[in-house]
């Protein structure tokens, strides 16, 4: 297979696979039958692709591959399970050619699958797990460790809400506008997640995914089309200008720069602008919620001509609205921090050790990090070096294990 042929198709999964597993879904009305169909579409076009050529419409081609492989499957399983016959029959005449290659459906598929996902006779984990894995490709290994569990445990909550939906006949599709406010909340939270597992990656080498930022913004883009209501654009705008300043956090190895160390020549100032007019939009039709009030947070950032320069007054301020909306030992600790930049590092960390002492985010690494950062401040090195010991033991991240590591060099303590 010419070399050329091999890496299109790798990055076509990497990039398209997702889409094309929704549009499946939509097909196909079965998740599982549709994961298949997703392998068997990209084996299929790793064997025909070198001899017949690429086709026009990668994306496509992949579906209408997928779609009649698994009619095949179901045709060949259907001489055993007679009742199969009518549903093969179903599918080869409800979906025409015609809608099959509509680029408006493959756009509006993720969405749909969101919205099927977080469905709201599913369990809340429930909606959460099977969207970071239908949706995001996230691996079962890596949603366990962000709900604290088993991958066995994560693997059986994704088998029997598949099953649920199945069974309870959810329909694949967006709500009407009259159901849509009742849904918003719980798609919200996920693309939220998305979102946040692209800009600071739980584990592996990369600290930012891309793929997946720029997936949530698009999902999110979609979502104000669809329902314009405040919190969609307050939850646009932070993801926004959270990443306006993705080429900036990393050096040319990877390694992360701190906000404080960041050129600002590199942001999208574009992009923050164009944050910070939806967060005034949101304002303005009174939406103050936990992402429009994040977002104003992150656009005094954005705006800020430099890190000296940054208003900590209104960021503190604009904590203090957030925890009143949303009371969390994590918004707690991102207070904290706000506080020792507008008051001096002393005042931060008393109300860290606050935290510490109600038995709070002791297994949280930034929690010890920022603990380790002010305590380094102050001059307590011994403390800072045990405090970064332990964000570095509980991080499997490696961009951030590297940043710790050069915190502890710097201590003395490599």
């Amino acid at each position: 297979m010419p070399a050329r042929i091999e890496a299109l198709i790798n990055s076509l999964y990497r990039s398209e696979s997702r889409r094309v597993l929704a549009s499946l879904i939509r097909l196909l009305k079965d998740f599982d039958l549709a994961e298949e169909a997703t392998q068997e579409a990209f084996t299929a076009a790793l064997h025909q692709w070198p001899h017949e050529g690429v086709p026009q419409n990668p994306r496509a081609w992949l579906v209408s591959t997928g779609r009649f492989k698994a009619i095949d499957q179901l045709r060949r399983r259907a001489r055993f399970q007679t009742t199969l016959d009518d549903v093969v029959d179903e599918l080869e005449e409800a979906i025409s050619d015609g809608e099959d290659w509509d680029e408006q459906l493959f756009a509006d598929d993720q969405l749909r699958l969101i919205f099927t996902c977080c469905h709201p006779s599913l369990a809340p984990e429930a909606q959460l797990a099977l969207t970071l894995r239908e949706v995001c490709g996230l691996t079962t290994e890596a949603i366990a460790r962000a709900f604290l569990t088993t991958p066995s445990t994560l693997a059986q909550r994704i088998v029997r809400a598949k099953a649920k939906i199945r069974d309870a006949n959810i329909p694949y599709e967006i709500p009407g506008r009259e159901q849509l406010p009742e849904r918003l909340s719980a798609v919200l939270r996920v693309i939220y997640l998305v979102f946040n597992e692209g800009y600071s990656a739980s584990s592996g080498e990369n600290l930012i995914r891309h793929d997946l930022t720029l997936e949530a913004i698009r999902l999110g883009r979609l979502l104000v089309q669809l329902m314009p209501e405040p919190e969609a654009q307050g939850l646009l705008a932070l993801m926004l200008i959270q990443q306006a300043r993705a080429a900036a956090r990393q050096d040319e190895q990877g390694d992360l720069i701190r906000l404080e160390d960041q050129d600002r020549r590199l942001w999208n100032h574009a992009q923050i602008a164009e944050g910070s007019a939806l967060i005034r939009q949101a304002f303005n039709r009174g939406g103050a919620g936990i992402y429009s009030v994040q977002a104003a947070i992150a656009a005094v950032h954005g705006e800020s001509p430099s890190f000296a320069q940054t208003d900590w007054h209104e960021i503190v301020g604009l904590y203090d609205l957030l925890l009143r909306l949303t009371p969390s030992p994590i918004v707690e600790l991102n207070r904290a921090v706000a506080v020792a930049m507008r008051d001096g590092p002393a005042s931060g960390l008393s109300l860290i050790e606050a935290l510490a002492e109600r038995g709070h985010l002791k297994d949280y690494y930034l929690f010890h990090a920022a603990r380790a950062d002010l305590l380094q401040q102050l001059g307590q090195l011994d403390a800072a070096q045990q405090a970064y010991r332990l964000a570095l033991a509980l991080t499997e991240q490696a961009a951030e294990q590297r940043f710790l590591q050069r915190r502890l060099t710097a201590l003395g303590a490599g």
